[in-house]
This record gives structure tokens, sequence and C-alpha cells, in this order.
């Protein structure tokens, strides 16, 4: 036996290998369990397993409450815009409607004044064609005396030779009965009593002495004998045109002036021979 058999020695003893693999393997094998154990346990996992598979829900989610608030945020803006053009086209319309109404009014008030106007200008026409009327029946009574009574005759001349420029006898009564028509109305192919046309005031003038003239002024420029116009006498009878084509007839008032129908806007009027030169005259009293 050797002297140092029996000496203890301070090493620690070795361990075998196959024992260290054996710990080794068991360790191993706990430690797998345990993680097999914590994969599959539902009570350890829950956590991760909520924020591995919740988490993309959530984000989804936020993207969709985005999208929608984003959305419903358009929508209101187009509402409102929507209603900002109904306000504007509501006040637009408003307004156009209350312009069309105040131009209703003054419309309706011109047409109202100008009726007034009318109605008012009418009846003062018809009072004017009354006192005329009853003018022309105080005339007509000393003309159609006139050829039984020479004193008649002579006292129409008197009171007719008041309004005319040196007329006497026939020439007066003639000339006062066309000056009674100033402003009358002229009126193509009219005979009176109110509106005349030229040839027809001539005409009646000279009816009122009885005497028949033409009712046209073509005929009425040949009806007497031709004078010059520098050789005028009240009662001539004053055309314009050729002897025979003449186109319009007046009466020669004496002064220098004339009574005739003249045109629409002038009606019966008393102008000077400058107003409107005639081209002859005829006479025929």
């Amino acid at each position: 036996m050797s002297h140092t058999a029996h000496i203890p020695s301070h090493r620690k003893p070795r361990r075998s290998a196959s024992k260290v693999v054996l710990r080794s393997g068991v360790a191993g094998g706990v430690l797998s369990t345990i993680a097999v154990a914590g994969a599959a346990g539902p009570a350890n996992a829950e956590p991760v397993t909520t924020q591995t598979i919740e988490m993309p829900t959530l984000t989804s989610g936020l993207v969709g409450d985005f999208t929608r608030s984003a959305e419903a945020t358009q929508r209101m803006a187009n509402s409102l815009d929507l209603r900002a053009q109904q306000d504007a086209a509501a006040a637009s319309a408003a307004q156009t409607a209350k312009k069309a109404k105040a131009d209703a009014e003054r419309k309706a008030e011109a047409e109202a004044k100008k009726k007034a106007e009318a109605e008012a200008r009418a009846k003062a026409a018809a009072a004017e064609r009354a006192s005329r009327t009853a003018e022309r029946t105080t005339l007509s009574a000393p003309s159609s005396s006139n050829s039984g009574s020479g004193s008649s005759s002579g006292s129409s001349a008197s009171t007719s030779s008041k309004s005319t420029s040196g007329a006497t006898g026939s020439a007066a009564t003639v000339l006062a009965f066309a000056q009674a028509q100033l402003g009358d109305a002229y009126i193509m192919g009219s005979t009176g009593p109110n509106a005349w046309d030229c040839s027809a005031l001539v005409q009646a003038a000279y009816r009122q002495i009885g005497v028949d003239l033409p009712r046209v002024s073509q005929d009425q420029s040949t009806a007497g004998t031709q004078v010059s116009l520098s050789n005028l006498q009240p009662g001539d009878i004053l055309y314009w045109g050729g002897a025979g084509s003449a186109y319009h007839t007046a009466i020669y008032a004496g002064g220098g002036e004339f009574i005739g129908a003249q045109n629409p806007s002038s009606g019966v009027v008393k102008k000077s021979l400058d107003w409107d030169p005639p081209s002859g005259a005829v006479r025929v009293l």
C-alpha cells in the first residue's frame, strides 16, 4: 500500500460525464417543457397574444375612424356650402322680386297718371268741341239766310270780320267757319265735325255760303280762277303742288296767313304763308 493512500485529497471529486450529460438532458427537457407549456398555456400567453394579434385590428379601426371622420367633415362642409348657395339664391330671388314689384308699382303709377291725363284731355276736348259746335250753330243761322237777305249777310260779315284779317261778306263767313275748327284733328278722309282732312275743311267752309266745291285737292286747285300769290284776297283757295295735281289745299285768311287741316301732328291750324309757302291759288268768290 502506498504511503499516500490514506491521505485525503482536497480536490472535489470529478463528476462523471454521464451524470453531467444526464443532468443537462433533464434540465433541457424541463426548460423545453416549460417553454412549450408557456407557449400553449392561455394564462401566460394572453398578454402577448393580445398585443401581437389585436394591435393590427386596433390600428385598422383607427384608420377607419379617421376616414369616417374625414368623410363626415367633408359632408358637413358640402352641406354648409350648399346651404350658403341656397341662402344666396334665396336672397337674390328676394331682391329680384322686390325690384320687380317696385317696377310694377312704378309702371302702374305711370299708367294711372297717363290715364288720368288722357281723361283730362278728353274732357277738355269735349268741352272745346261743344263750344265749337255752339259757335258753328250760331254761324250757320246767318249763312242760311244769306241768299234771301242782304242785311243778314251784312250782319254775318260784320260779326265774322272780327276774327279775320279784312274779310268781308261771304269770305268772312267762310273764314269764320274755318277758324272755328282750329285745334280739330287731322284724319285722312274725315269730313267733320271734329276731324278733317285738308280738302274736306275747305269744302265744308265754302258750303256755308252755298258753294259746292269738289271733294279732293286736285279738283279744288282748278275750281276757280287762278290768281297770283302776290294778289291774294281773304277766302282764296291755296294749293300745294300743280294746278290739277295738287296734294293739299287751305284757305287764305288775309294778313299773310292761312287756315287749313295740315297733317296728323298739327291738325287744323292757322299759320303764316312763310311757314309753308303754297304753290298757287284760285279765287271762287
